[in-house]
């Protein structure tokens, strides 16, 4: 083989009359290819789709009408309209979720098909020798794999679409959940459309921002990041995901400080305390969690922060019933006030002591140690002042 040979196109050195020794047989062969391409695909032979089927066929009798007119000529495999096609399936297999493996192996059937329709048809009308048989299968294979090329492409093209669909929606649901004040049906629509549940608690996470892209990495589909050129804030609906031990695994020496878990119109508030917790300790390994500063910064002022950490320390009391609830609560203040007396308690409420045993013997059931911890009992004291601080003057309800 020359140097001439190998410079031009493999259908160039075709004979010429390959195209009249097949044409007349070509409806036959599209029809014969199209069905053996679906069958012996197992991914397409479990889809019961007649625009599959249809769209099968549209492209074998595409690609064989296209094979014929390249017979003899050094012209490019794929025209515009013809390359179209094969772009436009494997932009479909992208669209339906599915790989591009299907579709490839497809083409090698049809491959292997073609060959051998062209083969035979030829034999009809010529002796076909060895090296008209290697030209035949240089040629079919060359051409395939253009076939291959082009829906490998389209693919490709549909899954980079994809993606930047999902980012643009992804940073519109950021954007209204940090911007916030947003209209309930417009977050829901926008958490529905990047697959989030309904955000009934989001939780926030405020990094440095050369954490970000690990952050997507890491949290992939569950959460969304946002960039705010300074640093980054990472979103995540709260679930499994967002337990404490979770994220301290997971957020480990990247200087993360994580809000406290709010519903979707007040992660403004849980980013802004996320912030200040984070200014309030000296930067250690694992992150930083708001929910533990609350009562430093309630004591400081900040706005809202009272109220998140009466409904964090307040949560075990949320099941009871409102007399129930009211009772206990205010045995709990006294108590805290009196450093456990029972019987100042008793004294304060005007309430038989083992009432006032009662009532402690229950809060031990709702609170358990927490009834121990230093922190914790000064953070529910704070919470209790403030709530007989606004609560309207009423007498104990078990009095």
């Amino acid at each position: 083989m020359g140097a001439a040979s190998l410079s031009s196109t493999p259908w160039h050195r075709l004979p010429a009359d390959l195209v009249p020794a097949m044409r007349p047989r070509l409806p036959a062969v599209v029809d014969a290819v199209s069905v053996a391409v679906t069958e012996a695909t197992p991914t397409f032979a479990a889809i019961d789709d007649d625009k599959l089927r249809r769209d099968v066929r549209t492209a074998v009798a595409v690609a064989l009408e296209r094979f014929l007119d390249l017979v003899g000529t050094e012209d490019p495999a794929l025209p515009s309209p013809v390359r179209e096609v094969f772009v436009a399936l494997g932009a479909a297999e992208a669209r339906e979720d599915r790989g591009p493996e299907a579709l490839l192996a497809a083409l090698r059937v049809a491959g292997r098909l073609m060959l051998r329709e062209v083969c035979e048809s030829l034999a009809r009308v010529r002796a076909v020798d060895t090296a008209l048989l290697v030209d035949l299968a240089d040629a079919v294979s060359a051409y395939v794999d253009e076939l291959a090329a082009a829906s490998t492409d389209g693919f490709a093209r549909q899954v980079r679409e994809q993606a930047g669909e999902r980012d643009r929606r992804r940073r519109q649901l950021a954007e209204l959940l940090l911007r916030g004040g947003a209209p309930a049906a417009e977050v829901v629509a926008a958490a529905t459309a990047v697959g989030w549940p309904q955000p009934d608690a989001v939780v926030p996470v405020v990094l440095p921002l050369e954490h970000a892209r690990d952050a997507r990495l890491r949290f992939a589909a569950d959460g969304i990041v946002a960039e705010r050129g300074r640093d980054a804030v990472l979103l995540l609906p709260a679930g499994p995901r967002t337990d404490r031990s979770v994220l301290t695994d997971a957020l480990r020496g990247r200087g993360a400080a994580v809000g406290p878990p709010l519903g979707w119109a007040e992660v403004p508030q849980a980013v802004r305390l996320a912030e200040l917790a984070a200014a309030l300790v000296t930067p250690t390994a694992g992150p930083v969690f708001a929910v533990d500063h609350l009562a430093t910064l309630a004591v400081r002022g900040e706005p809202g922060a009272l109220a998140v950490l009466a409904a964090h320390r307040l949560a075990p009391f949320a099941g009871l019933r409102t007399s129930q609830r009211d009772a206990l609560l205010t045995t709990l203040h006294s108590w805290l006030r009196h450093w456990g007396s029972r019987a100042a308690v008793s004294a304060d409420l005007f309430v038989h002591p083992q009432t006032v045993s009662y009532r402690i013997r229950r809060l031990r059931e709702l609170l358990g140690d927490d009834l121990d911890d230093p922190d914790i009992r000064f953070a529910l004291l704070l919470v209790l002042a403030a709530r007989h601080r606004t609560a309207p003057a009423s007498g104990d309800s078990h009095r």
